[in-house]
């Protein structure tokens, strides 16, 4: 028997970015549905992201991108994916493999993917600029990013982490 350990972690991290994929490629074919719109964070440095020098001076290791209404040029492929936004009234084009992609969420349905634990640099620093302007979010994106945002800076062992169980009984949901 080998001495090798089983990568689960690698296969489901694999997996979940298929997840990505086959949203966004199914996006690109059929348009964006209802009110789903999608979060998009990444490391700017990673091999292969493609991003105006500009947009990677403001965000020098993360960037947060928005799908909802202003997105042009969608266009996926196995490795990652390329969409035109525009930033400042200037439309710029955007090349992230899935590979550079450390969160995914669609606020619309409460669906949210968290990928890449391991720390960005080799110093073990993973704080990391928010690349989200808040004052263009709305009410229920705003509250759910915070709430988002606070949940991965929480300290385990804060008051605010600690759950507290329910007891709740069927009868209440039974038809009479």
């Amino acid at each position: 028997m080998s001495e090798e350990t089983l990568r689960y972690d690698i296969w489901v991290e694999e997996a979940l970015r298929s997840v990505i994929h086959k949203t966004l490629s199914h996006i690109q074919h059929h348009g964006l549905p209802g009110d789903h719109h999608f979060y998009i964070s990444f490391h700017t440095q990673d091999d292969g992201v493609a991003i105006p020098g500009r947009l990677r001076a403001q965000h020098p290791n993360e960037m947060t991108i928005v799908l909802q209404y202003q997105f042009e040029d969608l266009a996926t492929d196995e490795t990652g994916f390329s969409v035109t936004l525009s930033f400042s009234g200037k439309k710029e084009r955007l090349t992230i493999p899935y590979a550079s992609i450390i969160s995914f969420a669609d606020p619309s349905v409460n669906f949210a993917l968290q990928l890449k634990m391991m720390p960005f640099d080799e110093d073990g620093d993973d704080e990391f600029e928010d690349g989200v302007d808040l004052s263009e979010l709305d009410g229920a994106d705003l509250e759910y990013f915070e709430r988002a945002t606070a949940k991965d800076n929480a300290v385990p062992g804060d008051d605010a982490d600690q759950k507290t169980g329910e007891v709740i009984t069927l009868d209440a949901f039974r038809k009479k």
